[in-house]
């Protein structure tokens, strides 16, 4: 089957500088003869706290004739404990009531795909304990199925035994549970988005993915990152084996985010401002 991976789209009906991407992402996955779309986060500029954004993103969604899976990101649903907006039961409602489950399963033929929400990883609570059961039962049930693995955060950014990288990547602890989830259940893929860069490498006998962003790269507001800079999506073809095509798309506009910052996530300008001064 064919999977088109798109993440980090960052629509938004009142701070529209990204939309401009959607008609040539969704014509061009038209015409790419994939069987499904799986979207890894970051659908909305600020969905974890306005409906409406929740609401204009899903009715984007909703334009593609092909079946659409989601998974929630930082911008959807919040992030870790003492961010500006942490993961809380209000943040996981909305987002549940408006665009669907925040982790899930489907099998399509010899294949379990699998959607997380990494979202929740890091708070050693009870929620996030829930869905690591959740992943257990999953992947124990499997039936002898090859799984590929859809998420928001990459398991790591520069090192598989690297320490936390804080805003980037799953910590360590939850990421070591995840290593050996992986390593029992015949985990071919583990595609991710998040950073804005797109790379494509592995970690034991599974493949890893990092699909670019829809919406913008980031200059110097950020250290850079493994892989390449590019605005487009994944071709991922599962049969036998896993391929990943990592596509720039032609007449999608290469945003650049430190240029509109102070527009689209002021609270991102101000610690940049901070840490410059």
């Amino acid at each position: 089957m064919k999977i088109v991976q798109i993440t980090d789209t960052h629509f938004s009906p009142t701070k529209p500088h990204f939309n401009g991407n959607w008609e040539p992402l969704a014509a061009w996955i038209e015409q790419s003869g994939a069987d499904l779309v799986i979207h890894t986060g970051d659908l909305t500029v600020d969905g974890a706290d306005k409906d409406d954004d929740i609401t204009f993103c899903m009715g984007l969604m909703r334009e593609i004739s092909k079946p659409v899976l989601l998974v929630p990101g930082n911008h959807d649903v919040g992030h870790l404990p003492g961010s500006l907006q942490p993961v809380n039961s209000e943040r996981l409602q909305r987002w549940r009531r408006l665009a669907g489950p925040d982790y899930w399963f489907e099998d399509a033929g010899n294949w379990r795909l699998v959607g997380l929400d990494s979202q929740l990883m890091g708070f050693n609570d009870t929620t996030e304990e829930a869905q690591f059961e959740w992943l257990r039962e999953t992947l124990e049930s499997r039936g002898g199925r090859r799984v590929a693995m859809f998420a928001h955060k990459p398991l790591f950014v520069d090192d598989p035994d690297e320490g936390d990288t804080g805003y980037w990547s799953i910590r360590p602890t939850q990421r070591r549970r995840l290593y050996d989830l992986i390593a029992a259940h015949d985990v071919a893929l583990h595609a991710s988005g998040h950073l804005h860069w797109a790379w494509k490498g592995g970690y034991a006998d599974t493949a890893l993915v990092w699909g670019p962003s829809a919406a913008f790269i980031v200059d110097t507001m950020e250290r850079r990152m493994p892989g390449e800079q590019l605005i487009g999506a994944v071709m991922h073809e599962l049969d036998d084996t896993v391929v990943s095509e990592i596509v720039a798309i032609p007449g999608m506009a290469i945003h650049v985010l430190d240029d509109v910052v102070e527009e689209v996530y002021p609270h991102e300008a101000h610690k940049v401002r901070r840490k410059a001064g």
